[in-house]
């Protein structure tokens, strides 16, 4: 492995556990999140996010996204993964997982913990941080890839960003839902590419 460092900075919900299986396949040491019920995350993230990063060689979820910048400056040549997924289906899954309680991670991040009641702000918090991401990198597309899981990227896309071998077993899906979502979308293209149409209802 090399000193290249990987950050996955999607939003949680998008696919990142997904992401960090698959990076452990490729033989990345991969950090989670932390800091979850810290109070003082505001205040202490950076310093923990650079030190924690200096020990792996890859991290996602929480609140890896959100200092992004931080990391960037920090480990300059450095690959970042945004995962992302329709607002509606990721906003959708945030409120299942998560509404009904809070974290001081969410407080930090989107202004209020609890998702269930506060759809608009959140929505406005993920759509935000997307295109901050993809503005950042605007003049450096070698350095970002947009990751769209649910929409069938795979080994081919992370693995040709990352220019590693492919390996030879099918891409991790952590969610089983959004597993039956990438393999419809997957048939679908394979219709389309032999020519036989859409399947029928």
């Amino acid at each position: 492995m090399t000193n290249q460092k990987v950050f996955g900075i999607g939003f949680h919900k998008t696919g990142t556990t997904s992401l960090a299986r698959a990076l452990r396949v490729l033989g990345y040491r991969v950090a989670g999140p932390f800091g979850v019920h810290d109070a003082d995350i505001s205040a202490t993230v950076v310093a923990r996010a650079i030190e924690t990063a200096g020990e792996w060689d890859a991290a996602q979820d929480n609140p890896w996204p959100i200092v992004f910048r931080d990391l960037d400056r920090a480990f300059p040549g450095s690959k970042f993964i945004l995962t992302t997924r329709v607002t509606d289906d990721w906003l959708r899954s945030v409120v299942r997982h998560f509404g009904g309680t809070t974290t001081p991670m969410r407080e930090w991040v989107y202004g209020v913990g609890d998702p269930a009641g506060n759809e608009s702000v959140y929505r406005e918090r993920y759509e935000r941080h997307n295109r901050g991401v993809v503005e950042y990198f605007a003049e450096r597309p070698q350095d970002l890839l947009v990751f769209r899981l649910a929409d069938g990227d795979g080994w081919e896309e992370l693995c040709g960003f990352l220019g590693v071998a492919v390996p030879e077993q099918p891409f991790p899906h952590a969610n089983a839902r959004g597993e039956r979502s990438t393999m419809r979308v997957l048939t679908r293209r394979a219709r389309r590419i032999l020519g036989l149409g859409p399947r029928r209802p």
